[in-house]
C-alpha cells in the first residue's frame, strides 16, 4: 500500500473537470510496484489559473504533471519551452519540471503508435491510413501516423472543412504523404475499405445506443482497426470492423502507453507496464 511521509514526492494530473481521470489508478499502481515514497493525485484547476498553478507546483517539488481537457492548449500557449512532440501536435499533456524550467511534452502520439505496435506488431509505416474524426484526437492521430511513415492519410468528418485544415497541416509537415478527404458516405466506405489501418477518433460509441459510423461493409479481411474509445472492452466500431473481417482493438493501450511515457519523462525510469495495465482494466472494466 502507498504510504505518506514527510518525504513523499507528489505527481498529479490537472483538468477541469477531473473526476473522470484514470491517471491516478495507473500511476499509483506503478509507484506502489516500485516501492517508491510518492503519490499521484488529481486536481480540478480552472484554465485561467493553470499558468499560475504550474510554477507553484514546481516550487513545491512536484515530480511532474499531466494535463487533460481543457489545459492542453492553454499550456502549449503558456509554456516557454516545448518538446518537439508538443510543437507538432500543438498541445501539451505532460509537464516536466527540469532544472532549466518547465518543459511541455505531448505523449499522446507516442501512446498511439506504441499501442498499435503492441496490438498488431506494426505502427503505420508504409500504410494507407483512414482517420474518422478530425477534431483534436483525430488531428493528433493523423499527424503522428504521417510522421511515423504512413504513405497516405484519408480524413473523414461531418465538418469537411476541418478535414481540409488537417490535410493542409499534414502536407506542410510531411509533403511526401498523400492526403485525401472523404467528402460523403460513398467515398467514406470506399476509402475506408482501401485502407490498411482505420482509426475511429470521434466520441461516437461512448453512449448506450450509439451506432458505429462505419458499417461492416467499410471493412475487409487483413485490415487493422483502432478505436480511441477505451471505456468499453468491445466498442460498436470494433464490432462492425470485426464483422467486416478486420482485426480491432480499443484505446486502452494508447491510454496506458501515453501514461508510461510521461512517467519515464519525469523519472528516467520505465514503469512496470503490466501493473499499470491491470490497474486500468480494473478501473475501467471492473476486472
Amino acid at each position: 500500500m502507498l504510504k505518506i511521509s514527510g518525504h513523499t514526492r507528489p505527481f498529479a494530473v490537472l483538468g477541469h473537470p477531473i473526476g473522470h481521470t484514470l491517471s491516478p489508478a495507473m500511476h499509483n499502481a506503478a509507484i506502489e510496484a516500485l516501492g517508491w515514497d510518492a503519490i499521484y493525485l488529481a486536481f480540478d484547476v480552472k484554465p485561467e489559473r493553470l499558468m499560475t498553478v504550474l510554477p507553484a507546483m514546481r516550487s513545491m517539488r512536484f515530480g511532474g504533471v499531466n494535463l487533460t481537457i481543457p489545459h492542453k492548449e492553454v499550456a502549449f500557449r503558456g509554456l516557454e519551452k516545448l518538446d518537439d512532440s508538443a510543437k507538432l501536435l500543438g498541445a501539451v499533456n505532460t509537464v516536466e519540471f527540469a532544472d532549466e524550467g518547465m518543459i511541455g511534452h505531448n505523449t499522446d502520439g507516442f501512446g498511439f503508435l506504441r499501442a498499435l505496435e503492441e496490438a498488431f506488431s506494426k505502427a503505420t509505416e508504409g500504410d494507407a491510413v483512414f482517420v474518422l474524426g478530425s477534431g483534436g484526437a483525430g488531428r493528433a492521430v493523423a499527424l503522428m501516423a504521417a510522421q511515423a511513415g504512413a504513405r497516405s492519410i484519408t480524413l473523414s468528418d461531418v465538418d469537411v472543412e476541418r478535414c481540409h485544415r488537417v490535410a493542409v497541416e499534414i502536407r506542410e509537415h510531411f509533403p511526401a504523404v498523400e492526403t485525401r478527404v472523404a467528402a460523403g458516405p460513398t467515398e467514406q466506405v470506399a476509402f475506408a475499405r482501401e485502407a490498411d489501418l482505420v482509426v475511429q477518433a470521434t466520441p461516437i460509441g461512448m453512449k448506450d445506443g450509439d451506432e458505429s459510423v462505419l458499417k461492416p461493409e467499410a471493412f475487409r479481411q487483413g485490415q487493422r482497426a483502432f478505436d480511441l474509445i477505451y471505456h468499453l472492452p468491445r466498442t460498436v466500431f470494433m464490432k462492425a470492423a470485426e464483422t467486416g473481417g478486420a482485426r480491432a482493438v480499443n484505446g486502452l493501450g494508447m491510454l496506458l502507453h501515453q501514461g508510461a511515457r510521461a512517467f519515464h519523462i519525469w523519472t528516467g525510469v520505465t514503469p512496470p507496464i503490466p501493473e499499470m495495465r491491470r490497474a486500468l482494466e480494473l478501473a475501467v472494466y471492473g476486472r
